[in-house]
Order: C-alpha cells, then structure tokens, then sequence
C-alpha cells in the first residue's frame, strides 16, 4: 500500500510518523496533505536504508542535487564522493542522471550508500540501450521502456521524472510557435525523436496506467516531468511549456485516483517577473501538487556561476509556493559538475530554500535566523559557524585575517556593536 493509500485510511506509517516529527508538524498535518496530494514522501518498498524526507506544502522547501556519470567521464567513486557531499552540506535528496559506464551497477552502488531519497530519469537508459542493441534511440520498443522502469523500481527508486507530458498535442503547439532554443530536455528530446520517428503518441502518456500499476506496486512517486521546459529566457512561459503543464495536471488528478504519488517539475530558464505567475500556474492547473523546479535561472549570461542565477529563481519561487528546488551547479551549461561544485550548488540552493522559507512562515526558520543574531551580538564565533550552513567555512574565514580582540577584522575595533555595546551600556543577549 502507498503512503497516499495509508494516508486515506488514517493509518500513521513510520514515514509519515518520521516527516511529521523532523518538520515539527503533528502526524494529522501530515497525513491531510498526504491524502489531498499537496505533500508527497517519496519512499520505494525497497529502499531499506532510506532516511523518510516529506516534500509540499507547509514543509520546509527541499533541496535536491543531480550526480551521475556522462559518455565523457565515468568514475563510480567520484559519483559516491559527489554523494556524500550532497548529504553532507544538507542536500534532502539525490537524484542519479548517469549517462556512462554501467548505468545499472552505477544506480545500484549509489542507491544502497544513499540515505536520502533517490530519482533517476529511466528513459536516459531506454534510450542508451536502445543505441547499443538496436542503433538507435528511436527503435526502442514500448516495453523496453517500461522494463527499465520496472528495474529503477526494484532497486529502490524512490521517484522518477517521467516525461508524459510530451504529447502530439504539446509537439503541435512547439511546431506552429517556434523557439529560440527549441527542447533542451535530455529526456524529452529522447521522446520526441522517438514520437516523431515513430509517428506515434508518447508511450509514457498512451500507457500512463500502465506507469501508475508500476508507481502503485512499488511506491515510488512520479515526478512528472516537463520535457518541453524554456531553455532561455526568450522562450519563458510560451504556448508549448503551458500545454504541456495543462496536460500533466489532467495526469496528477489521474495518479491521486490510482493512489500514486506524484510532483510536478517546472522550468527552467525564466526572468524574474514571470516565476511567481509560473508557481501559479503550477498550483492552479495542477490541484496543489508538489512543485519540483530547476533553478529556475534568471540571466542566461550566468556561465560559471548558475548556482547564482538559480538561487536568485529559487528564492523566488520557493517563496512564492514551489516546493523543491533542483540544484544548479557553477558547471551548468559547461562541464559535468565535480565535488566542490557539488558542495556549492548545495549550499546555494539551501540559501535560496531558507531565506523563501522565512517568507513562508516555515517552523523553525525565523528562529534559526534570531538564533544567529544572537551569537553575532555577543561576538559568538562558535556559535557562529555552529549555525551557519557551512560551520567548517566559517571558520576558516573568520580566523583568516586574526583580529585584536572579540571582533572580526573587518571592523575592528570600530566594530559598531562593540562600541553600542561599550558607550552605550547595551547589554548582550547570550545564546
């Protein structure tokens, strides 16, 4: 039974029970969520060392980081160590894209050293096998698809982006308005070959009972993905993105019928004024799903620092209802990201999740902020680095110039709360 189907019934599984005491909620908030489809907790059967993580709304905005191999580089223990590293600076949950090597060995070691919830994207391996066995992509059969599905499942996946949104109806609307930067979906470019090809509509859309028996067996949550997402800019909130949303909500409604759990991922490349209409859009058309962003990405023109870029979109959006960002690295658009840009891309979509989540009124986060204030009144340095995202990095810092006395070498001794604090008899609250 799912944790939707448990949820129905009233039933508290260890899961629900989990998420509700890490958020501070009660178990009732939980399961309310749970049973309306407003919060998801992606929890395979099969993932046994899992960690529970709830994503939706009033729980506190998630992060997730991308790992994996790619054609050009293939190292399972970099994969491991870019694992770790997620986990370590706070990532909630993974997500393997691997493209190189043995995919499936390479899912399998990430997916028993993970404790976090774990997606793939299984058509990326549909459509690389499809390559080596048949020459390719677009010569892939429907059940191939859906056995490596089935497989992603059985290891343990806990969700998985599923691009059923990418329909004739939806390629129509992309045909007769053109684009800038036309598909820049991996996945979605895979279906499109294939639906073009093939002249046939999107198996992932024409079977979709078929992705819910297989969602409901196991568990795992649909991450319904959006394969006709912006790639820039000028191509923000068109006719095809907004088609395709249209569609994927109409597929929400029929996974909270089959007692599946299911998000909805969003763009993508948007300017500023258009990401609060975008989150709208997404929770009106899709009855309150969870939102699943990327980014998004506020400039083009970020190259090298799209962690940036993406944490400027993810406040936004996060503030205004999205409930999961997708984390940007500084390689996006460059290179396959390595360790420490993992460790950035983390930590910069963790700044933008907290600072929407005090916006949001989010238990706990205003009180973590205060908490700060406090120790930085009473020139706390331990304290300091204690709360900060990064306590190893604040260290280093602040011991890098050695300052006279309590305060920090930026000020010094004309440190403005030490001379308050001197002159005017101002008292220092202690943390």
């Amino acid at each position: 039974m799912t944790q939707l189907e448990l949820a129905r019934k009233g039933t508290v599984s260890p899961q629900i029970k989990h998420v509700a005491e890490k958020e501070g909620v009660g178990t009732d908030f939980i399961i309310q969520g749970l049973a309306e489809g407003e919060i998801i907790i992606p929890a395979n059967v099969n993932h046994t060392n899992l960690i529970p993580c709830g994503i939706g709304k009033g729980l506190r905005t998630k992060v997730n980081a991308n790992i994996g191999t790619s054609s050009d580089f293939c190292d399972l223990n970099t994969e491991l160590r870019k694992l770790q590293t997620a986990i370590d600076f706070g990532a909630d949950t993974v997500m393997d894209l691997s493209t190189g090597g043995d995919i499936s060995a390479i899912r399998r070691a990430i997916m028993n050293a993970s404790t976090v919830p774990m997606g793939t994207v299984p058509i990326y391996q549909a459509g690389i096998e499809a390559i080596e066995n048949h020459g390719a992509i677009v010569n892939m059969s429907v059940d191939e698809i859906f056995t490596v599905i089935e497989d992603h499942a059985k290891d343990g996946v806990d969700f998985m982006t599923v691009h059923c949104g990418v329909t004739q109806a939806s390629l129509a609307r992309l045909k007769k308005q053109g684009r800038m930067a036309d598909i820049v979906s991996r996945g979605g470019a895979f279906l499109i070959g294939w639906m073009l090809h093939n002249d046939k509509e999107n198996p992932l859309y024409q079977y979709y009972d078929r992705l819910l028996d297989l969602a409901f067996e196991y568990d795992f949550t649909l991450s319904l993905g959006d394969g006709l997402r912006p790639g820039c800019l000028a191509d923000a909130t068109d006719r095809a993105q907004v088609e395709e949303l249209i569609i994927l909500g109409e597929l929400v409604e029929c996974s909270r019928e089959a007692g599946v759990q299911a998000m909805v991922e969003g763009p993508g490349h948007l300017p500023l004024n258009q990401i609060a209409t975008n989150v709208q859009l997404e929770k009106s058309l899709c009855r309150g799903a969870p939102f699943y962003v990327l980014g998004p990405l506020v400039t083009d023109v970020g190259a090298g620092y799209d962690h940036i870029t993406a944490a400027i979109g993810g406040a936004i959006a996060a503030a205004a209802g999205a409930d999961f960002l997708c984390y940007v690295t500084p390689t996006e658009h460059l290179s396959l990201p390595g360790i420490e840009d993992v460790k950035e891309g983390v930590i910069a979509s963790r700044i933008a999740a907290h600072a929407a989540d005090i916006v949001k009124g989010v238990k706990g986060a205003k009180e973590w902020d205060e908490q700060m204030s406090r120790a930085r009144k009473a020139f706390n340095w331990e304290s300091q680095a204690k709360l900060s995202l990064d306590p190893e990095l604040s260290q280093q810092v602040h011991s890098k110039i050695p300052a006279i006395g309590a305060t920090c070498s930026m000020c010094g001794k004309y440190c403005a709360m030490a001379i308050v604090e001197r002159y005017l008899g101002v008292s220092v609250s202690k943390c």
